[in-house]
């Protein structure tokens, strides 16, 4: 039986919203928190014992736990920070200012400090960045029992012992070893006989999305990070994984939208923020737009004979901006999941041209009658061969524009939707009113 998520206690009496906070799932404690105003956060989540205030105070936006550090007195925090996951705390702990770092740090465990001083120095968005070093770790020498007896005394402090990492004297990672195959094996069966040699693992560089793929494709609960020498150092866990790959989809989504990325909640962003964010690609695509603005003012003779052309300008224009969004959305997801790489551009745009010039035909098709009617038969083909081109063109260049900038190392999602449909309506209005120049004589 699934149990449903406890209700918040919205303008509930002080009993129930203190048997919700006590209760609830921390993620539902830290999503009504978020709404509170910042001053009255601090009284729920103090009325929590350090272990289970530590949970909530992890899944609080950034935001919220730097606004938090700020302004309550010293002393107030460190109970709860030392309780958080190693990789959340030096995550709260880099987002202060290095004087907020230095005076939270002081009050710390020297174990806590250490854990600290081992994982902040690493860049973002790499392994290093979302590691932690509360990993469940082996000797090869040891037998089942003992192994067993090493998790029991591990195991408060480490985010999971299903799998443990085995490691020689040097500390290099040599295998790793299932719990399950730990259990059932006898009690004197060597650790090294049970154990998976030479375990899928990556580097502190190795950039975050691609730890995140590993773990998906291999489906693994964790994936070890070894350094230059093949120490083990830490493990990335699959749920800090996929709220990489989250982070990494929420960008894209950004990105094809034209919006400069942010990490902020939507809901929390402030207006001059969101405005920055925004302005910068519309005022670019307003240039853009300039282009096809000339094309019609240089056509104006053309226009001007055959008004019944400018009917069909959105129909066309918009046509050509669709086939290219949806080209470059499955080049953009292709390339991020991996399924294609930039050597395949040669082997998928016959394809490509194929599939373009198939959609292109259907769709001069079907606007072939409406030009009959609106402007005659010259107008029919102009508009049905206009469609053909455009939708052609349109889709090889949402198709190629992510490979270009891949190749260019910008990220292929800025290829996706305004800056696609841009170009094709520049190049959608010249096609257009140059085929109509050409087969209506003037």
């Amino acid at each position: 039986m699934t149990q449903e998520p406890m209700s918040e206690p919205g303008d509930a009496s002080e009993d129930s919203i203190r048997a919700f906070v006590l209760s609830a799932h921390p993620m539902d404690v830290a999503t009504w928190l978020g709404r509170l105003p910042l001053d009255e956060v601090w009284p729920h989540l103090s009325t929590l014992d350090p272990e289970h205030g530590a949970r909530v105070f992890e899944k609080l936006p950034h935001e919220l736990q730097a606004e938090l550090a700020r302004s309550l007195p010293q002393g107030d925090l460190p109970a709860i920070v030392a309780a958080m996951d190693a990789d959340d705390r030096v995550d709260f702990v880099n987002q202060l200012d290095p004087d907020e770092q230095e005076r939270l740090i002081a009050d710390l465990a020297p174990e806590a400090q250490e854990d600290i001083r081992l994982l902040a120095p690493h860049a973002e968005e790499c392994a290093g960045a979302i590691m932690t070093s509360d990993y469940a770790m082996l000797d090869a020498d040891m037998t089942a029992r003992q192994a067993i007896a090493a998790l029991r005394r591990q195991a408060p402090r480490t985010e999971t012992i299903y799998r443990s990492y085995v490691v020689d004297q040097g500390h290099r990672l040599i295998g790793s070893v299932r719990l399950h195959a730990l259990i059932l094996a006898e009690d004197d069966a060597p650790v090294s006989d049970l154990m998976e040699p030479a375990p899928i693992s990556v580097s502190l560089d190795t950039d975050q999305e691609d730890v995140g793929k590993l773990i998906a494709r291999y489906d693994l609960l964790a994936i070890p990070v070894v350094d230059a020498e093949g120490r083990l150092v830490g493990i990335v866990t699959h749920d800090d994984a996929a709220d990489v790959m989250q982070a990494e989809a929420t960008e894209d989504f950004q990105r094809i939208s034209t919006v400069l990325p942010f990490t902020q909640n939507i809901r929390q962003a402030g207006i001059g923020m969101l405005y920055s964010r925004r302005i910068v690609w519309l005022a670019l695509l307003v240039f853009g737009n300039l282009f096809s603005g000339a094309g019609i003012a240089y056509f104006e003779d053309v226009i001007l004979a055959y008004v019944s052309l400018v009917f069909f300008l959105p129909l066309l224009i918009d046509s050509s901006g669709n086939a290219g969004s949806q080209s470059a959305t499955l080049m953009v997801r292709a390339l991020a999941t991996g399924d294609v790489e930039l050597k395949d551009w040669g082997s998928l745009i016959l394809r490509e041209v194929l599939v373009a010039a198939a959609l292109g035909a259907t769709m001069a098709a079907v606007v072939f009658p409406l030009g009959a009617w609106r402007g005659g038969v010259d107008v029919a083909l102009t508009v049905g061969l206009t469609m053909f081109l455009v939708v052609l063109i349109g889709s090889l260049v949402g198709m190629s524009l992510p490979f270009l900038l891949s190749r260019l190392r910008l990220d292929p999602a800025t290829a996706s939707g305004p800056l696609v449909t841009t170009i094709s309506d520049a190049s959608g209005v010249l096609i257009y009113f140059s085929i109509a120049t050409a087969i209506l004589s003037l």
